[in-house]
């Protein structure tokens, strides 16, 4: 795994759904190229520990995080102006296996959905679902219809379809080869079910607490099944992106 720390001018922090932003960083990403799946560790003044944040894309000269603001780091980070600069730890951890010949089914629920969109740029024809709780917190639906079909639903039925990605997934299942997928865990752990159901392949990115981003501390530790033993593996390192048959949820 490649990585570097770099100092990247801000060009835009917009808030573009409630308490949810866009931070686009200018970045050339010729020597350290970003795979879809993978994050940046984000340094955020006056706190010890970055925050990691999914790529949503590196397109275009541009690093493009979105995020939530969840507590006192991410709230900070959502007052960075245009004009000043951002300390990044990037590229991190592994990515979704795209392969070309494959139509993949992309799904992503809430935060989740951001690196959806540099995964889709990746495949081809891919059907992207996404879904979240209510109307207020729907993002990037243009930006990834751009790159192929898109469904929504959300809980409430505020906007799209009423109800839960799976029941989405499970009545166009037969149409993709492969499922990749990032969200809460207990959406993961039932897509992977209805994968498993029909026989497709799932990758899933799991979301986890994270210290130092590197494999060096044991705070982002989760429990998988290799060679019928189960043991433990750190998402920031052998992640976040797993085979769903080898997570034990």
């Amino acid at each position: 795994m490649k990585y570097d720390v770099r100092v990247l001018p801000l060009l835009s922090n917009e808030e573009i759904a409630d308490g949810i932003f866009d931070m686009r960083l200018e970045y050339k990403q010729a020597d350290l190229p970003v795979r879809c799946g993978q994050f940046a560790h984000v340094y955020v003044p006056g706190k010890s520990l970055r925050r990691p944040i999914s790529v949503c894309d590196a397109r275009g000269g541009e690093l493009r995080l979105v995020y939530q603001v969840k507590g006192e780091g991410t709230e900070i980070m959502s007052k960075m102006q245009a004009g000043s600069s951002v300390d990044v730890l990037v590229p991190l951890g592994n990515g979704f296996n795209i392969e070309k010949g494959k139509r993949f089914c992309l799904i992503g629920g809430g935060i989740g959905v951001p690196p959806m969109l540099y995964t889709a740029a990746q495949c081809d024809d891919p059907l992207i679902i996404t879904g979240f709780r209510n109307s207020s917190l729907v993002i990037l639906q243009d930006d990834l219809s751009a790159l192929g079909e898109t469904l929504l639903c959300t809980d409430d039925g505020s906007a799209g379809e009423k109800g839960f990605v799976t029941d989405l997934l499970r009545a166009r299942i037969d149409e993709v080869d492969e499922v990749c997928a990032c969200g809460p865990t207990p959406m993961l752990k039932a897509v992977a079910a209805v994968c498993k159901e029909f026989g497709k392949p799932c990758q899933i990115s799991l979301e986890e607490r994270m210290g130092c981003g590197v494999g060096a501390c044991l705070v982002c530790a989760v429990k998988v099944r290799k060679d019928g033993e189960e043991i433990m593996q750190h998402v920031c390192k052998n992640g976040p992106v797993f085979n769903a048959e080898e997570v034990v949820f």
